[in-house]
């Protein structure tokens, strides 16, 4: 009996350590991913660490281990993706390629507005700015707020730890990534295979696939144009991610042809 319970423990902590994000994403490949992050040139230098990422998205259960491999390849790649997007310091002709250089910057440059709106559930605190910061540049004090009560952290009255602690960082990306916001679904439901698309979805282009997770995060300014650069770049991010990852990208990678939610 003592030694069934034995077996019994030692093979739950291998299912789970298998289920781990970092069995799938090693420090060599996160490196080799986000090759130019630690530029000179790059405001976030040193900031967006490995162990950041991963202490961080053990925090998210769900995050990398949902359905088999990969489908939890593709939601890092998707992931990692979406927020270099958001964050690249890269151009056309830049040192191996445009995408190499997600994570190159921590926080909005130049002189942002305040991104402070008229909230009773989430009002600004006095002097607080709500621009963007982090992976995935989260902006204005209503995604502050519920953000800073889901990781524990009042981000109301502190949104700099977005740009000065590597962890919280992560998390609110991770925290907007897991989290539907009505009427769009959460990128982690996308990603996973989980949704399904209304008539109206169907009717408005929406369907499953990377391009939808574009419209999620910027469909009013991307999505529904054609093509446009920022989206073709967000498809070269992942690209070039799941092919590190070893993984096929699916289809419906773009949004060109899909309404934005909410209109």
């Amino acid at each position: 009996m003592f030694w069934g319970v034995v077996l019994f423990c030692v093979l739950s902590l291998r299912g789970a350590l298998t289920q781990d994000v970092g069995a799938l994403i090693s420090k060599d490949i996160f490196e080799r991913m986000l090759l130019h992050r630690n530029d000179a040139n790059c405001d976030g230098k040193g900031f967006y660490t490995y162990d950041a990422f991963i202490t961080a998205a053990r925090s998210f259960g769900a995050f990398g281990t949902t359905g088999n491999t990969n489908t939890r390849k593709k939601e890092i790649a998707a992931f990692l993706a979406q927020t270099s997007l958001e964050t690249t310091g890269g151009w056309q002709t830049a040192p191996d390629g445009p995408f190499s250089w997600g994570y190159c910057f921590k926080q909005e440059r130049g002189s942002p507005p305040d991104y402070c709106v008229a909230n009773q559930q989430w009002p600004c605190a006095p002097g607080k700015k709500y621009f963007g910061r982090g992976p995935i540049q989260i902006s204005y004090n209503y995604n502050y707020g519920p953000a800073g009560k889901a990781i524990g952290v009042d981000l109301l009255r502190n949104p700099d730890a977005v740009a000065n602690d590597p962890v919280v960082s992560f998390k609110t990306a991770l925290w907007f990534w897991m989290t539907a916001q009505r009427p769009k679904p959460s990128a982690h439901y996308v990603i996973t295979g989980k949704w399904r698309p209304t008539g109206a979805d169907l009717s408005a282009g929406r369907v499953s696939g990377y391009g939808l997770i574009t419209n999620i995060i910027n469909g009013g300014i991307e999505c529904g144009k054609g093509s446009n650069q920022n989206m073709e770049n967000r498809i070269g991010f992942y690209k070039r991610y799941c092919q590190i990852l070893g993984v096929n990208p699916g289809v419906n990678l773009d949004c060109a042809k899909q309404t934005p939610f909410g209109q």
